[in-house]
């Protein structure tokens, strides 16, 4: 089969004309070879040359002009190139040797075809020539295009020796499985859960790397499923496994929460393409087998999952070395609230309640609605539609509030300044005491949120909140 249809961008012919002038074979290989037939755009080209990868990409870097950026890696025998938009990765073929203790491998130079039995699976397996001679010509010795066409994954050797090998390779499979919807083979899916342990040896850093492209995908969902039944995710990543099973006590379950997390998790990548909105969602019940209680007469209850799993996040963040930065506590905030836009629309949707959530939600708020919606899952026809009239009816009076946008980015009108210097007090508690009064009565109505009438308020009833607070607090300290 030949392609050169598919190698349109003049770069290929000139990588192809640069190679043939150093006497070098070259060929692009794994997924850029791949995607042509999944037609799908690609910016990224891996090229392998038959000898020295780095000599080849200063060749090219060299023909393209003096401002073409060169990066090499000494150290693997890499080097790649950027022009015009295009990322080109340039390696010399090479045969791997592995030590079980470690995914690093021992080099050395090699052929096509050793370069084409150390890939991890048949479909990336494959490759292109883009010498002048043999112009666009796949070289496919695993039968990769047939595997495309079944919509399969599978290992080009023994899948035990390839996993084994470099166990990140398993993670890959779980997530080309889930970004394009293919099948793992069932002898390669045994040979994932044989060696699964292996993941123990892989970086949490390269693991999640691997977990955040599953969680970009159409369905996160396919991924952690196949994580949990390869037994995958008790190292990648345990902790929603405390989700899973359902537990009865006088004939009353409760759904599956694992199951029921999964499905929630979807719902938000139908509609956002948020990463970090997806991790909210998967987390959004961790809270729950800490809370979980059986009740005489209100069954299983969760209460307060949302407050415990919003403390859990910062926690679970940082033993997996997940970023301790405003990702972890956006999606800390979004577990803390997932409950509120339901409570809110069960109480009637009072101005004061749709106030509250503005303010707490602030910018996030159109997220938190997803994330609301997204929770969902009920097989109970008439439950689902009084939710969704529920959050109709808050979107509406969340329209209707005059000041919602300016709550959405809610600063106290009042600031502990002015109110130190008016009221003669030192930085404490008792400034958060006014402040929380002018807030609550901005939230129920009262007054209208701006400085004029908050200050208003506080100089009103400033010293009588004083006065109450100090009095509960010397009652608490009695006791």
């Amino acid at each position: 089969m030949n392609l050169s249809e598919d190698l349109k961008h003049p770069i290929f012919r000139r990588i192809g004309r640069i190679a043939d002038a150093m006497g070098r074979e070259v060929y692009v290989v794994g997924g850029y070879v791949r995607d042509i037939f999944l037609q799908r755009p690609s910016q990224d080209i891996d090229l392998v040359t038959v000898g020295s990868g780095i000599e080849l990409a200063e060749a090219v870097a060299r023909d393209l002009g003096p401002r073409t950026p060169l990066n090499v890696f000494a150290t693997y025998g890499t080097a790649q190139v950027k022009h015009h938009g295009l990322e080109l990765e340039f390696v010399g073929a090479r045969r791997e040797s592995y030590r079980r203790e470690s995914r690093n491998p021992i080099v050395e130079d090699g052929t096509l075809t050793d370069d084409q039995n150390r890939r991890d699976f048949t479909i990336n397996a494959m490759a292109i020539c883009l010498n002048a001679d043999r112009f666009g010509e796949l070289v496919d010795p695993f039968n990769g295009l047939v595997d495309l066409a079944k919509r399969v994954i599978r290992t080009p050797l023994d899948p035990d020796i390839t996993f084994s090998d470099d166990p990140l390779r398993m993670m890959r499979a779980v997530r080309f499985a889930t970004q394009l919807d293919f099948e793992i083979l069932p002898e390669t899916l045994e040979a994932i859960r044989r060696n699964a342990s292996r993941l123990e040896i892989i970086t949490r850093e390269r693991i999640n790397d691997e977990l955040g492209k599953i969680m970009r995908s159409p369905r996160p969902s396919i991924g952690f499923k196949l994580l949990d039944s390869t037994g995958l995710l008790a190292i990648a990543f345990p902790p929603i496994l405390d989700l899973k099973g359902v537990e009865t006590v006088e004939g009353v379950g409760h759904k599956d929460n694992f199951l029921h997390t999964l499905q929630v998790v979807d719902n938000v990548a139908a509609r956002s393409d948020n990463e970090w909105l997806r991790w909210a969602a998967l987390l959004h019940d961790i809270g729950k087998p800490a809370t979980k209680r059986f009740d005489d007469k209100l069954g299983w209850t969760f209460h307060n999952h949302n407050f415990i799993g919003e403390k859990m996040v910062p926690r679970i963040f940082r033993k997996y070395k997940m970023p301790m930065n405003e990702n972890m506590k956006y999606v800390a905030k979004l577990v803390g609230l997932h409950m509120r836009p339901q409570s809110v629309g069960e109480s009637g949707v009072t101005d004061s309640g749709v106030r509250r959530l503005i303010t707490d939600a602030g910018p996030d708020l159109d997220d938190l609605m997803i994330l609301a919606e997204a929770d969902i899952t009920s097989k109970n026809p008439g439950k689902v539609r009084r939710q969704l009239e529920g959050f109709r009816r808050l979107r509406e009076r969340m329209e209707q509030i005059n000041d919602a946008d300016a709550l959405r980015n809610w600063k106290n009108p009042v600031n502990g300044n002015e109110i130190m210097e008016h009221f003669g007090l030192a930085p404490g508690e008792e400034i958060k005491w006014i402040k929380d009064a002018v807030k609550e009565a901005i939230m129920e109505g009262e007054i209208p949120y701006d400085h004029a009438a908050a200050w208003q308020y506080a100089l009103e009833h400033g010293e009588d909140i004083l006065a109450a607070n100090r009095d509960a607090r010397n009652a608490k300290t009695l006791q």
